[in-house]
C-alpha cells in the first residue's frame, strides 16, 4: 500500500491524536534525535501537520514537522523526502529535511512521525514583478525536468475521483451542507463534475510528472531569490498544476503573467499548450477539495476556532455561487499563451 488516508471515512469521535503532542513531547522528540534544544518553542502557521520552530543550544533554530497521523504511509513520506533531496542535489532551492548520521530523515517519537528542517526566512514572492515570475518559471522548468525523470511509486496522482467525486460525496454524506442549500449544492456539483469528466476525458493523453503539488505563493519564500517549501502535497499530475496558482486577476492580466512565466519555464523544459485548457478544471477541483479538507479535519480541535465560518450558511451560499461561476468559465476558451 502506498498511501494511508482516512480522508473518505467519517471523522473519528473522541480525542484527537494531536492532543498528545504537547510542548514537552516536541522537545523530547528533538532531544532524542540528537538536537540539544534550549526550551524555546514557537508553533508555526500550519493546520494539516503540526510545525514548530525549535531553539537549539548554541546554534540556529530548526523547524520540526510532525506529520498528521494516518494521512501518509511511511513509504509515501520517505518518497516526499527523496524527491526533495533529489531536487536539492540538482541545486534547486528547495528546503529538504535534514538527515542524521545514518542518512535517516524520517524520525519517530511517541507514535508521531516527524522530520527536521533548516529554518528558512523569507517573504512571499511579488508576483506583480515580471522578474519574479520569470525566475519562478525557470525554476519550475528545472523542477519539472527532474520530476519527469522518474515516477512516484507510493504517492497518489491528482485525480477527478479523489479531488472531485470523493470530496462532494464526503460533504453530502456527512451533512456539512446546510439542508436548505443542499439541493442547490447537489445540482451545481453534479453539473460541474459532468463537465470535468468530459474535460479530463479529452485530455487523458497529456503527460504527467512528479509535482510540487501545492505551488501557491504561500509555499514560496523569497530571500535573495525563491525557495520552495512544503512538499507535503507532492503528487503526480500535469505540469500546469504547479503553474496556474501563480496567476491572478482579470483574464488579460493572467495571460500576461502566463507569458512571462512560460518564457522562463521553456528555457529549461517544453510546455504543452494543450494543458492550458485544464486550468479552470484544476481550479474547480481545488475548490471542491478544500471544502472537503475542512470537513475531514473538523474533529481536529484546531479547526473549528480557526475556520468558524465553515459551518455557516453564508460560506455555502458563496461556494454555490463560485462553483456556478466555474461552470461558466469552463465553457470559455483557455488562456492564450501570448
Amino acid at each position: 500500500m502506498g498511501i494511508v488516508t482516512s480522508d473518505t471515512s467519517q471523522p473519528p469521535s473522541g480525542g484527537h491524536p494531536y492532543d498528545r503532542l504537547l510542548p514537552g513531547t516536541v522537545l523530547d522528540a528533538l532531544d532524542g534525535a540528537g538536537y540539544i534544544t534550549d526550551g524555546r518553542l514557537l508553533a508555526l502557521n500550519s493546520y494539516e501537520n503540526r510545525v514548530y520552530q525549535v531553539g537549539i543550544e548554541g546554534g540556529a533554530p530548526v523547524v520540526a514537522k510532525f506529520y498528521r497521523p494516518g494521512r501518509w504511509s511511511r513509504a509515501a513520506i520517505l518518497e516526499e523526502h527523496a524527491f526533495a533531496a533529489e531536487l536539492d542535489q540538482h541545486e534547486l532551492p528547495v528546503i529538504a529535511p535534514l538527515a542524521d548520521a545514518s542518512g535517516t530523515s524520517l524520525l519517530e517519537h511517541a507514535g508521531f512521525l516527524f522530520a527536521v528542517y533548516p529554518r528558512q526566512g523569507g517573504r512571499a514572492p511579488e508576483l506583480d514583478r515580471p522578474e519574479h515570475l520569470a525566475q519562478l518559471g525557470r525554476l519550475l522548468g528545472r523542477l519539472h525536468g527532474i520530476g519527469a525523470s522518474r515516477r512516484f511509486r507510493h504517492r497518489p496522482a491528482l485525480t477527478l475521483q479523489d479531488f472531485g467525486h470523493d470530496a462532494v460525496a464526503f460533504l453530502l454524506a456527512h451533512e456539512f451542507v446546510p439542508p436548505e442549500l443542499r439541493p442547490a449544492y447537489e445540482s451545481v456539483t453534479a453539473h460541474l463534475l459532468a463537465k470535468l469528466e468530459a474535460l479530463f476525458a479529452r485530455t487523458a493523453d497529456l503527460a504527467t510528472l512528479r509535482l510540487h503539488g501545492d505551488c501557491h505563493p504561500g509555499n514560496i519564500l523569497w530571500r535573495d531569490g525563491p525557495h520552495f517549501v512544503d512538499l507535503d502535497d507532492a503528487r503526480s499530475g500535469p505540469a500546469v498544476q504547479d503553474l496556474w496558482m501563480l496567476l491572478s486577476g482579470p483574464r488579460a492580466d493572467m495571460e500576461s503573467q502566463l507569458a512571462v512565466l512560460l518564457e522562463g519555464y521553456t528555457q529549461f523544459r517544453d510546455f504543452d499548450p494543450r494543458e492550458l485548457q485544464l486550468i479552470e478544471g484544476l481550479r474547480s477541483l481545488r475548490m471542491l477539495h478544500h471544502s472537503a479538507w475542512l470537513a475531514r479535519r473538523w474533529d481536529d480541535p484546531a479547526f473549528p476556532p480557526s475556520f468558524p465560518w465553515f459551518r455557516l450558511p453564508r460560506y455555502w451560499e458563496d461556494q454555490i455561487l463560485a462553483l456556478r461561476e466555474q461552470l461558466a468559465l469552463l465553457d470559455e476558451p483557455p488562456l492564450a499563451w501570448i
